[in-house]
């Protein structure tokens, strides 16, 4: 016959301090040198609409009460560094032991036919294009993802993997927690890492859309060789060549920018930038007002030089 458990949490031994209903405390974490501490302080990490889907996400899937230690752990700087390659993140944590856990988490990849098929259903949109090849998110991406019978984010518990070295049996365990709130920030500052999660890094990305946008999926137009101009003898006078017909529609329709700051935009994350401000934010109202004054000189609405 087994033995009875005694109340005090041990079977037929003295009560251990801090020890409840059978289970050992909860061991503190070390304290982290140098490690990724939140920017949120409160509330969701990431302020971008794909990051708080990415949370969203992550609460659908019902992980348990360990998502709220892993908050903790997150902003209390106990993640001490992330990697995000293609289709897994490769993080160490700071935990109660000396020894740095090591955390994995792996993500469903889509194919090299699924993707062609996201890019199909985007490359039939213009304005999808423009902010995606000057490194913007657009904001009804997912839409193109459904239409091809795909999801960009996640949909199933199953479509992540994850491990973690610490003796917690429990998957997930707060550091691997930790690390998806982590996460959140991280797509923030660039939303092309869920790309590269999902199989496609950003450099082959921009390659085939610009590809697939192109009519006919041919050579870009720097390529085609150019019809050949008309053979016909120039004026001799400088008077009377500068009085020709002009030609009409010279310049076709003018208009802004679809993506303001592009350029800004597609040298991504500036590693070397330490302003309070991101750098575009900080740029971008310069290219805004620099796009109103030329349109405004263009359409003559103002002479160059006027402030």
């Amino acid at each position: 016959m087994g033995r009875r458990r005694s109340r005090r949490g041990r079977p037929g031994g003295p009560r251990r301090e801090g020890w409840h209903d059978g289970f050992p405390p909860r061991s503190k974490p070390l304290a982290a040198q140098g490690g990724i501490k939140a920017q949120s302080r409160s509330g969701d990490f990431g302020q971008s609409w794909w990051a708080k889907r990415w949370q969203a996400v992550l609460d659908s899937f019902h992980l348990g009460g360990r998502l709220a230690r892993g908050r903790t752990y997150a902003r209390q700087g106990q993640v001490l560094s992330i990697d995000v390659g293609t289709g897994r993140v490769k993080a160490r944590v700071q935990g109660s032991r000396p020894e740095p856990y090591d955390v994995t988490i792996s993500v469903q990849q889509l194919s090299n036919r699924e993707w062609g098929q996201v890019l199909d259903v985007l490359s039939r949109q213009a304005l999808f294009v423009a902010k995606l090849l000057a490194g913007e998110m657009p904001n009804d991406i997912e839409r193109a993802f459904t239409q091809a019978g795909l999801s960009l984010f996640p949909q199933r518990r199953g479509d992540l993997k994850t491990s973690c070295s610490c003796p917690d049996e429990a998957n997930p365990c707060k550091h691997i927690a930790a690390v998806y709130y982590l996460l959140g920030e991280e797509f923030d500052r660039d939303p092309f890492l869920l790309f590269r999660l999902r199989g496609l890094e950003r450099e082959a990305l921009v390659a085939r859309l610009g590809k697939q946008a192109r009519p006919g999926g041919g050579a870009p137009a720097a390529e085609v060789e150019p019809a050949p101009l008309p053979r016909e003898a120039l004026p001799a006078a400088p008077a009377e060549f500068w009085q020709g017909e002009p030609v009409a529609d010279l310049f076709g329709e003018v208009e802004a920018p679809p993506v303001e700051a592009a350029v800004v935009r597609r040298l991504g994350k500036f590693p070397f930038w330490r302003g309070e401000r991101p750098l575009v934010d900080a740029l971008e109202p310069a290219y805004l007002q620099a796009s109103k004054r030329g349109m405004e000189v263009f359409l003559g609405e103002r002479k160059e030089g006027e402030s």
